[in-house]
């Protein structure tokens, strides 16, 4: 709860225009002489403990009214004192508990209503004590609030159904270290993650300094990444049966279920105010994709129901200090998919469908993930012959949490990560399930005589396009020579003509090549084919083609495979034109493919950084 009290001469309001949440049954009108003004705002922290903030924030308005000497007290909602709120219905709760408990003390109280834009005047007095912020901080007070207190139980499931104890993972493996930062394991902090320079000298993205932290500039070559990430994503969401839509980027939190379920999630926001309104900007997409189902005609033949957009983008207010490349963002791209499923069984057949997905993410991206499920005992209960089904399914085990009550709108859900070159986890895909947002969104589909409030997957195929990109160039710190996947290469045949008088031959095999859909580029610098061939391999390019003598009079081609080269000892091939192409078309088989987005010629490339 965050408090801004006044000691003023006068305070005055007037309620002006209500909101969906307004209260009736306060006066619209008053004023107060002589007295302290309270300016209050009840935040989604203060959820959990609404009774121990109650007492907290009666006692702190009481304390400042004693050193003050005065009895009259003016409650005011402010919302603008926070960013990050609790949901109207209790904010009005607080306000009036609060009121309550401070005349049961012998104060008079006034309360200014809850949900109406007022205007008001205000006379403050000027002493040194007459302007006063405070922050109160929920106490742990579940006991006293009659609340049971959540507890966290861990183990491994494997995938031959054997339960273990998870301190036999405390290793270095991929593994070992998700176990570790789940189990709060600290790990030694090791400088600058290692996508960071990558990012930059590869000519990917970086920074960009004239807008807030955590928003990027993307250059041609990342942006031609990103761009076969979110074809990639597109490519199996619709080959699952997804439909794909586009919502706005901001919403109203004059709307009840907007506010209540931006409340629920626990990242900061970026809230702003559009005249008079109250916005706010999405951190995924399931506000728009909530009220597009809300506002549909659900038939029981339409289920299971895949939605999915490219949040381009979404947005969460990460504290400055922790956001930093690629892996904490305040502004990120998140292919979000939500599922809405006829009932609890059909919901866990789709997740199925869903972790399989992501699974099959890691292999098309060469990630190796490791994966954590989490679920409530309750669900655990009903459901612990499931659980282990989907480990044995991803064959691989699997740390699992159970929590012992639902804190969340979800019930179940699996994370899968990457790990850093630092051992800490790259959050990717995850699937949910959801038991709120049907009821909370007012989501519905007639079953007989029946209205039934369905269960909604979450799912993100890869996470977010960043991180998934923060993966890959952190996987290179586990790579003896470090490269992309074939078919997210920028360039993915570089070709050098020895001399000038190779040059007619190696424009003519470029062409070939990418007339085939390959990315190829042409080093027609005037450089050394030494300095050529370093470049390439900065570059990470996968296939090196060298043209000298010998190739324009064969009409064949050297070809360096840089993924099946050692350091010193470069694997190099020979073959003609079109077996080079045939072997890249099997690699990027069902994967997509766009053109160059950089000039074919190199002497024609311009340098970013």
């Amino acid at each position: 709860m965050r408090l801004l009290l006044i000691h003023a001469d006068h305070i005055e309001y007037q309620a002006r225009k209500q909101t969906p949440y307004a209260e009736a049954d306060v006066p619209l009108k008053n004023s107060l002489e002589e007295g302290l003004g309270v300016f209050c705002a009840v935040e989604a922290l203060d959820e959990e403990y609404t009774q121990s903030v109650v007492e907290q924030g009666a006692r702190e308005i009481e304390e400042t009214a004693k050193k003050l000497g005065v009895d009259r007290i003016m409650l005011y909602p402010y919302a603008h004192l926070s960013c990050d709120l609790a949901s109207p219905k209790l904010a009005v709760q607080v306000f009036a508990a609060m009121g309550e408990q401070l005349e049961r003390e012998g104060y008079s109280v006034q309360r200014a209503p809850f949900g109406w834009y007022k205007s008001f005047t205000l006379s403050c007095k000027g002493h040194p004590l007459s302007e006063l912020s405070k922050t109160i901080i929920p106490e742990e007070g579940a006991k006293r609030e009659g609340k049971r207190e959540v507890t966290h139980e861990w183990f491994v499931l494997t995938p031959a159904g054997e339960k273990r104890d998870v301190y036999a993972y405390l290793d270095d493996s991929p593994f070992g270290c998700l176990v570790k930062k789940e189990l709060g394991i600290s790990m030694p902090a090791t400088g600058e993650p290692l996508h960071v320079e990558l990012m930059r000298s590869k000519e990917l993205v970086d920074y960009e300094p004239r807008s807030d932290v955590g928003h990027l500039r993307w250059m041609p070559r990342g942006k031609l990444v990103r761009d076969l990430l979110a074809d990639y994503v597109l490519n199996n969401v619709l080959l699952y049966g997804g439909y794909p839509v586009e919502t706005p980027v901001m919403y109203d939190l004059d709307d009840a279920a907007i506010y209540e379920h931006a409340a629920k999630f626990g990242e900061r926001q970026y809230r702003f105010k559009s005249g008079t309104r109250d916005m706010m900007l999405r951190f995924a997409a399931c506000f728009g994709m909530f009220s597009l189902m809300h506002d549909m005609h659900i038939s029981p033949n339409d289920l299971p129901l895949k939605m999915y957009e490219l949040s381009t983008y979404s947005f969460r207010h990460e504290q400055k200090g922790e956001v930093i490349g690629l892996k904490r963002l305040r502004a990120f791209t998140m292919p979000d998919m939500h599922t809405l499923c006829s009932d609890m069984e059909e919901a866990l057949q789709c997740f199925e469908e869903q972790l399989l997905i992501g699974w099959q993410s890691g292999k098309d991206l060469e990630t190796t993930l490791v994966g954590v499920f989490r679920c409530t005992t309750d669900f655990y209960a009903q459901y612990s012959d499931w659980v282990q089904q989907m480990v044995t399914l991803s064959g691989v085990p699997l740390l699992i949490e159970i929590l012992s009550e639902r804190v969340h709108y979800w019930v179940a859900k699996v994370d899968l990560a990457a790990i850093d070159g630092q051992g800490r986890p790259i959050e990717n895909p995850t699937v949910q399930i959801d038991v709120e947002s049907s009821t909370r969104f007012d989501i519905s589909y007639i079953k007989g005589d029946e209205k039934v409030r369905p269960p909604i997957l979450h799912c993100s195929p890869t996470g977010s396009i960043e991180r998934v990109i923060c993966a890959l160039l952190e996987g290179t710190a586990h790579k003896t020579i470090p490269s992309l996947p074939t078919w997210l290469s920028p360039t993915q045949i570089r070709v050098i003509p020895v001399a000038a008088r190779h040059q007619s031959y190696a424009e003519e095999v470029c062409d070939r090549l990418n007339a085939k859909g390959i990315r190829a580029d042409l080093d027609d610098r005037d450089e050394s084919v030494n300095k050529k061939v370093r470049l390439a391999g900065t570059d990470w390019v996968p296939y090196t083609v060298m043209v000298g003598d010998r190739e324009v009079e064969k009409r064949l081609l050297t070809v360096t495979i840089r993924k099946l080269s050692d350091p010193k000892a470069p694997k190099r091939v020979e073959m003609d034109v079109e077996t080079l192409a045939a072997q890249i078309l099997v690699e990027l088989e069902g994967k997509p493919r766009r053109p160059l987005y950089t000039p074919r010629k190199l002497s024609k490339k311009a340098h970013y950084i």
